[in-house]
């Protein structure tokens, strides 16, 4: 049964964020919710200076029916499904829109003042810390311990130190899908794919439920790359690439394994560290880039790459990401 719910749910997904574009991308362009390009971007960006922006909500539209209407059905039909796992998985979907909130409210600052910064760091990070521990704590009441599956190991308890951790983990991921949004296309590419195998994993653990909301996530994405493609008809922007953000966390805290999102979220965690990198170097050789351009995608892209290249290689290593992911998984839990 839990086949039909995960194929419903990508279907619904799908449908209901691809069909929204064609009201939803007219209605941000009358509403000249067009996106700023940042001055120091590549100069070739600046052609697409008013392209509408907050498309994110056409995908986050899509996941939450999609979630909302399938995991109750499947639900239905799993007596044993404990209150932990539907906090984990309604809990984590709320996670997800917390964080797009704060990215709609980011976005609507940018395109109502006409410029490329919206919320300030501390603000979203405060914000950011407010929304992980929600969930968190949601997870310590319905009685979710300070432990973690960890393959070949088992299960490992790390104390009160878990949640610090955990909330550090998830703000660390969901502002690096962040960075990985910058080029037509890339990061709903690659966060298809890390949901694929996701979705796998989960039901290599038999933890369905997860499967579906991965599953749902990963449509969504398909759904928006109809319209984000090169050449981009609309972008996601902080309120599309912040849900997201949350949505990989949720799922990889849905199947207790958040040390997955190493693996599986190696092109985020690569985008971040090109930025930590980038700053660090600047800083500490008075003026020096080590790359010609952060986050890394514009490096590659200064380098020559086109846009669809760099889709298409980047989207390739997540998979190659969510291989090992779930190999690790399959023999080692």
């Amino acid at each position: 049964m839990s086949a039909i719910w995960t194929l419903l749910a990508a279907v619904i997904s799908f449908a209901i964020t691809a069909l929204l574009g064609k009201w939803m991308i007219p209605f941000l362009q009358k509403l000249h919710f067009g996106q700023t390009i940042r001055e120091e971007g590549p100069q070739w960006h600046m052609k697409k200076q008013g392209t509408p922006t907050m498309g994110g909500l056409m995908f986050i539209i899509g996941i939450v029916v999609a979630v909302v209407i399938c995991v109750p059905l499947y639900y239905a039909n799993a007596f044993d499904e404990t209150l932990l796992m539907k906090v984990r998985i309604f809990g984590g979907l709320g996670m997800g829109l917390a964080f797009g909130l704060i990215g709609f409210i980011d976005d609507y600052i940018k395109v109502v003042k006409k410029r490329n910064l919206g919320l300030t760091v501390i603000q979203k990070l405060v914000l950011q810390f407010l929304a992980a521990a929600a969930y968190l704590a949601g997870i310590w009441l319905a009685g979710g311990k300070s432990s973690t599956l960890i393959p070949f190991v088992g299960e490992v308890d790390f104390g009160w130190g878990y949640w610090i951790l955990a909330a550090i983990l998830i703000v660390g991921i969901v502002n690096a899908v962040n960075f990985t949004d910058g080029i037509d296309g890339l990061n709903a590419s690659v966060t298809f794919f890390v949901c694929i195998f996701v979705m796998m994993i989960a039901g290599v653990t038999s933890v369905f439920s997860v499967s579906i909301m991965a599953v749902a996530v990963a449509a969504g994405c398909m759904g928006f790359l109809v319209w984000n493609f090169n050449p981009a008809k609309v972008f996601m922007g902080d309120t599309g690439s912040l849900f997201l953000g949350g949505m990989v966390c949720a799922l990889a805290f849905g199947v207790n394994m958040p040390i997955l999102l190493l693996p599986l979220g190696i092109i985020y965690i690569a985008e971040i560290l090109s930025v930590v990198l980038q700053v660090s170097y600047f800083k500490l050789t008075h003026g020096k880039r080590l790359f010609k351009m952060s986050p890394i995608h514009h490096h590659f892209e200064m380098c020559g790459w086109s846009e669809m290249k760099i889709c298409f290689v980047f989207s390739l290593v997540a998979a190659v990401g969510g291989a090992i992911s779930l190999a690790l998984v399959f023999f080692g839990v």
